[in-house]
């Protein structure tokens, strides 16, 4: 079989096919499943940067079988899936290596770790999907996939979360499924394209088109955590600490933005949706939604609470970028993609290192941590920094891009939501590096780990310290066309006619 054809479904197995085997593993054999783990983390990243040179030398990848008449099952690799499963790659193969460290000593462990393989499989099939009906299929799956990741621990407030997440989640899902049945009915289900395939069908079908926008964005707004649809979002933070890096930087909420972006610019259209009026209102709402989540974030004093409040935020930067329809913004929405998952997945594997290390879980019981665990510290205060929008780490190129795209296409509104946002930022963040580096140390219970030479598990310490690195890197890099802003940059002008 020509590698062109198979090579998006080996990416998508790569990691199914070892969640299905740790599936069936004991407790008890735990070399085998690491083995297995780092196995399908590392063949993933291999094929992934096979992908990536074969679409830089301007090869077409593209697997389709039949599913629905009218609409197979196609992956395909464009610019904008790329962006999408090299993020989720390196992201599942850090949290894959945190995640070993933390569940050391925990029971459960294969359920675990079978359930995220799968979930990242899906992650990574809406990634390539290449139509509406095989997103849609992923779509679901990731949903099935991670309902049990929020209830691992099996307390009552797990389960709550999980009942919360699932009826929300389902919901959405039932939505864009609404969504989907309606523009196939119209149009089929054609493959993505640059520029929309519906802008002929504006003038014959224009109420129907409006009524499956509205449909697609409140589905995929559930797992973007766009109000009021966020609500699931804060509960879930029961989870263990590599759930919750998979939420918020990997998976769950990186599948409902991404999913706008391809509603917005590969099935409608900026065209079409300017002659439907129907990105205002989207707009607006990315706009209170960021700077909703930053006024609930400082409210909080549960620290992943925070963090949990600080995604809803941050996530609508992504929204806020597509909804402009510019092309500097559509660059400022695609590069926050990137940079939002790697600042936030920073600062979920520290608020972990926290807990499991120290048992810190409040904002008051960070006082002094900086001396007990500098090097967490030191990577959790660059993923704050950074959510800021302080320079030269990576969300300063985000921001900065989105306020250029905001005043090339008249919206100077938009650059006051940004500049507010990121004071509101800078009051629930500072507090926190404040009370880390200088205040007097607070009295903690070390449960794990304390008599270990380094601060903590040296599988918890490197993953934040590397994804804080990088964090650094797409900023001081943010020039050169290989960067994540580089990249947006190549698909905005590839792929999006704006």
């Amino acid at each position: 079989m020509n590698p062109q054809t198979w090579l998006p479904l080996a990416i998508v197995l790569s990691s199914l096919l070892p969640g299905l085997v740790i599936f069936a593993l004991r407790e008890e054999q735990q070399r085998l499943r690491v083995t297995l783990n780092l196995l399908g983390v590392t063949v993933k990243l291999v094929l992934v940067g096979w992908l990536l040179y074969g679409v830089s030398q301007g090869l077409e990848f593209r697997f389709s079988v039949p599913l629905l008449p009218g609409a197979p099952l196609v992956l395909q690799a464009d610019a904008l899936s790329l962006l999408f499963v090299a993020l989720s790659s390196l992201l599942w193969a850090a949290t894959t290596l945190y995640a070993i460290g933390y569940l050391e000593r925990s029971p459960l462990r294969s359920r675990f770790f079978g359930y995220f393989s799968l979930c990242v499989s899906a992650t990574v099939g809406i990634a390539l999907a290449g139509n509406l009906v095989s997103f849609l299929l992923f779509y679901e799956l990731l949903t099935l996939a991670t309902f049990p990741l929020v209830v691992h621990r099996g307390t009552p407030d797990s389960l709550a979360a999980g009942r919360v997440y699932l009826a929300y989640t389902l919901g959405g899902g039932a939505l864009v499924l609404m969504g989907v049945a309606l523009l196939h009915g119209l149009a089929g289900t054609p493959d993505f394209q640059a520029a929309g395939y519906l802008l002929g069908q504006v003038d014959e079908h224009e109420l129907a088109l409006r009524v499956a926008f509205v449909l697609l964005i409140a589905g995929l707004g559930v797992k973007a955590a766009l109000i009021p649809l966020h609500g699931w979002l804060p509960q879930a933070m029961v989870a263990p600490a590599p759930v919750s890096a998979l939420l918020h930087a990997v998976a769950v909420v990186k599948a409902g933005a991404f999913g706008i972006v391809r509603v917005v610019y590969d099935v409608y259209g900026a065209e079409a949706l300017l002659e439907l009026e129907l990105t205002r209102p989207l707009l607006w709402l990315a706009a209170a939604t960021i700077l909703f989540g930053s006024l609930r974030a400082l409210q909080q004093q549960e620290l992943k609470k925070r963090l949990a409040y600080s995604t809803i935020s941050q996530v609508s930067y992504i929204t806020l970028g597509v909804a402009l329809l510019g092309p500097i913004a559509a660059v400022g929405g695609l590069v926050h993609l990137v940079h939002q998952g790697l600042m936030k997945v920073t600062l979920f594997y520290c608020a972990g290192n926290f807990a499991e290390t120290l048992g810190i879980h409040r904002v008051r019981e960070m006082d002094g941590v900086g001396r007990r665990m500098p090097w967490t510290m030191t990577a959790f205060s660059v993923g704050a920094l950074g959510m800021i929008g302080i320079p030269p780490i990576a969300g300063f190129i985000s921001k900065w891009t989105l306020g250029l795209g905001a005043l090339e296409v008249g919206q100077d509104w938009v650059v006051l939501v940004l500049l507010g946002s990121a004071l509101l930022n800078a009051a629930y963040f500072l507090p926190l590096l404040w009370r880390g580096w200088f205040a007097t140390p607070a009295d903690w219970h070390e449960n794990r780990w304390a008599e270990r030479r380094l601060e903590t598990h040296w599988m918890l310490l490197l993953p934040p310290m590397f994804t804080a690195l990088l964090s650094l890197l797409v900023g001081l890099l943010a020039a050169t066309a290989l960067s994540p802003l580089g990249w947006s940059q190549l698909i905005v002008e590839r792929e999006f006619v704006l």
